[in-house]
């Protein structure tokens, strides 16, 4: 399942919008900094259109969606990484985590208390930044010190050294590892230490509900540094996505349409973080079920086989495969098939967003 985990300052809305995106999440969103001292977990459904659509042509009894994980930790404050507001031990909940949402003000509200006494985007989120930079090197250097000393004298075990050599250099002049060129064997050395530096990065600018359609300045600096960042810009409204829980779903579409929206602040956040991971979605559909299953980018049929068992790709024979466009103008499968819309895709076939799969494999 994808992980994702929400970070950023006291009362910049992130637990606001865990409580709102994950609807039976019990994150207390208190107008005081350190209200949420234990992780809150989270199961969303990622929302897609097509599995309805699939499910009444199958006749499914039932309908699966892939799902993402949210994590929210307590905010983060200047000290953290050395132990501030109990931050080394909320840092340690987003090691594992695919991506990180880090949840930035850009509104303005009197009534809300703001840690440093102002609105200023660029400083928050070098806050946050160097906070998990200095935890990264921190562990890179303790690493770095233990592999050496375990080393010493053999020739064995010294290929994990220009890799850590690699990072503390960059993070010591304030660089992300995220920007540090690593080669396979490298990345796969370092991948335990869950470097927070190296994850992809999203930018949630939470705006008021008047700016949630446009943006507005403080967005504007936010996506300046996103860019520089190799990072994306989710612009997002804690207090909209509070309103849509309490809204009809036959509702919803036309309360964002008044904000002039098209989608909620879920779709939004899922989608960045699909095309930032360089994810794919392929669909399974019967009379039992029909599902969603998430793969990267570039997995060949096999490998997405694999996803649903790893018998599948073992036994992998050929995948009868059709888009989701051709099977729904066609309404059966068997009709795609007299069509000759429906391939039989072997070993090497790349799998598409949108391919519509089944799969033949010996047991």
């Amino acid at each position: 399942m994808l992980k994702a985990g929400i970070v950023g300052l006291p009362n910049v809305g992130k637990s606001t919008l865990f409580n709102a995106l994950v609807a039976n999440a019990k994150a207390d969103a208190a107008n005081f900094p350190f209200c949420t001292i234990e992780p809150n977990v989270g199961v969303v459904s990622v929302p897609d259109e097509r599995l309805a659509v699939l499910a009444e042509l199958s006749k499914s009894e039932k309908i699966v969606p892939t799902r993402i994980e949210f994590v929210d930790i307590a905010g983060l404050v200047q000290g953290a990484s050395k132990g501030e507001g109990l931050g080394n031990q909320f840092l340690a909940n987003i090691r594992e985590v695919d991506a990180i949402v880090h949840v930035v003000r850009c509104f303005d509200d009197d009534d809300i208390i703001h840690v440093s006494g102002s609105v200023d985007p660029a400083r928050d989120i070098e806050v946050i930044n160097l906070e998990l930079a200095l935890s990264d090197l921190a562990q890179s250097e303790k690493r770095l010190e233990r592999v050496r000393k375990q080393i010493k004298g053999k020739k064995e075990g010294q290929e994990e050294i220009p890799a850590l050599e690699k990072i503390v250099a960059a993070l010591n002049e304030g660089i992300g590892a995220r920007h540090v060129e690593l080669t396979e064997e490298e990345e796969e050395l370092i991948k335990s230490l869950g470097l927070l530096t190296r994850k992809p990065i999203i930018y949630a600018a939470n705006v008021s509900e008047d700016d949630l359609a446009t943006g507005n300045d403080w967005v504007e600096a936010v996506k300046k540094i996103a860019e520089a960042d190799k990072a994306k810009v989710v612009i997002v409204s804690a207090q909209v996505e509070s309103e849509l829980v309490e809204i009809p779903d036959e509702e919803k579409a036309d309360y964002l349409e008044a904000l002039g929206v098209k989608e909620g602040g879920l779709q939004s956040l899922i989608k960045a973080t699909y095309e930032l991971l360089g994810l794919r979605t392929y669909l399974t559909t019967g009379p039992q079920e029909t599902r969603a299953w998430t793969i990267l980018a570039g997995m060949k049929a096999p490998q997405a086989a694999g996803v649903i068992h790893t018998d599948f790709e073992r036994g992998f024979i050929r995948a009868e495969t059709v888009s989701y466009e051709d099977l729904v103008e066609c309404k059966t499968m068997t009709v795609a098939k007299e069509k000759g819309l429906v391939r039989s895709e072997g070993k090497e076939y790349v799998v598409k967003e949108g391919d519509v799969m089944l799969f033949r494999f010996n047991v």
